[in-house]
């Protein structure tokens, strides 16, 4: 210790005795190049040089401090006012999810079982967002016995699945009073009532879902995408030639004027008869909606039957893999006309023309190649067991095929 002290002393002394740089020159004088120590010395020991130098350099301070300022307000400010959308993961767990729902509309006993079996697969996969059925005023939730289905199912989606349940006026598109009304066409005449949607304005947003569907995902990461009206799919097996919405899937912000303008379409005596209510949509929202990619939400079930799958890969080199294309979708669309929806049996030579193939020796003991056939028949099936295990309710009866009505026409067309 004594001779570091020592050694230090030295130091100091030599220190007095070396003249200083800045004392070589003049104040107005420039001071040449010195070597890093000499210049790390020379700042050390010299204010006024120092405050010269600092005052030389503060362009380039001003320069720096405005990077810096940028990049903060870019990183920080900015992210705050405007969050990343399409990053839902982000403070996911912050969301008000009572600012969300799924909706649903049922007109019948077969759509209020459908519509029970949406909000199950929502529950059981962790849907955080309300849910709300609307169904028709004159219907109750009191069960009067035990064959009373439509009370018990109306219970069992409020008191089991959360669903909160509106009962509203049945809405139906206009149509000239002696105009009769049959089979399917009656279902869709109804259609009109999904319009009412857009006045539950205590959401920010709501998913409504077709009911004849099977949900594998739920998609509440949807709710936090950019603002739009609207927000649905193309109807992808009319693609390329023909750029339509479909309506099994609706993302909307609610609204009252909306609502008024829909309603208005649908009554309107200028409705052309087939216009339903995906017609008045397109109409309306054909060309702003935003457009969600079908691939990952929609998918039909007919697509497991046809022998051409570009339009669903939208393009011509990708191989189809059924598994792959079920697995990636949150939504299942039954749509295999002339097959009947799925809570109605099959007649047997109706299956037998429209069942999908396999790829190897179809319809021998030696057949292979049948997992788009294996699936198909377990979209149904799975359908149908839910449809028991949740609404207690069997398949109803297979419809004659051909209808009657088209053998009676082609008799008389023969004639």
């Amino acid at each position: 210790m004594k001779a570091t002290a020592r050694a230090h002393g030295q130091f100091e002394s030599y220190l007095k005795d070396v003249p200083m740089i800045h004392d070589l020159y003049d104040s107005d004088d420039e001071v040449p190049p010195i070597s890093p120590k000499a210049n790390l010395f020379h700042l050390r020991h010299s204010p006024r040089s120092c405050y010269r130098q600092l005052r030389r350099s503060r362009p380039l301070l001003v320069v720096v401090l405005a990077i810096v300022a940028i990049f903060y307000y870019s990183t920080h400010y900015h992210r705050r006012l405007f969050p990343p959308t399409h990053a839902p993961s982000i403070r996911y767990k912050n969301v008000q999810w009572r600012l969300f729902a799924y909706s649903q509309y049922v007109t019948d006993s077969h759509y209020l079982c459908n519509s029970v079996m949406v909000f199950e697969a929502l529950s059981r996969l962790g849907s955080k967002a309300d849910r709300i059925l609307m169904y028709p005023e004159e219907w109750d939730t009191d069960i009067a016995n035990i064959t009373d289905r439509d009370s018990q199912l109306l219970q069992k989606a409020r008191n089991h699945y959360g669903a909160k349940l509106l009962p509203i006026k049945v809405r139906k598109f206009g149509r000239d009073p002696t105009e009769t009304v049959e089979g399917d066409d009656l279902t869709w005449d109804t259609s009109a009532t999904k319009f009412l949607t857009f006045n539950q304005t205590q959401y920010l947003r709501i998913i409504h879902l077709d009911s004849d569907v099977t949900v594998q995902q739920h998609m509440d990461d949807l709710f936090l995408l950019p603002s739009a009206r609207v927000v649905m799919m193309r109807a992808y097996w009319n693609l390329p030639s023909i750029k339509r919405l479909t309506s099994m899937f609706i993302l909307l912000e609610p609204s009252s004027a909306e609502a008024d303008r829909l309603m208005a379409a649908a009554e309107s005596k200028t409705r052309q008869h087939n216009d339903f209510d995906m017609e008045i949509l397109n109409d309306l929202y054909g060309d702003s909606a935003m457009i969600l990619p079908h691939r990952n939400y929609g998918l039909v079930s007919g697509e497991f039957r046809s022998e051409d799958h570009h339009r669903y890969l939208g393009n011509n080199h990708e191989k189809w893999n059924p598994k792959r294309a079920l697995r990636e979708a949150s939504l299942v669309h039954f749509s295999d006309w002339p097959i009947p929806k799925p809570w109605v049996m099959w007649p047997r030579n109706l299956l037998r023309e429209k069942m999908p193939l396999c790829d190897i020796n179809p319809g021998t003991k030696d057949e292979a190649g049948c997992e788009n056939k294996d699936i198909w028949l377990e979209l149904y099936n799975d359908f149908r067991r839910r449809r028991a295990d949740i609404c207690a309710l069997l398949s109803v009866p297979a419809p004659e095929w051909p209808p009657r009505r088209n053998l009676n026409s082609s008799a008389s067309g023969s004639g």
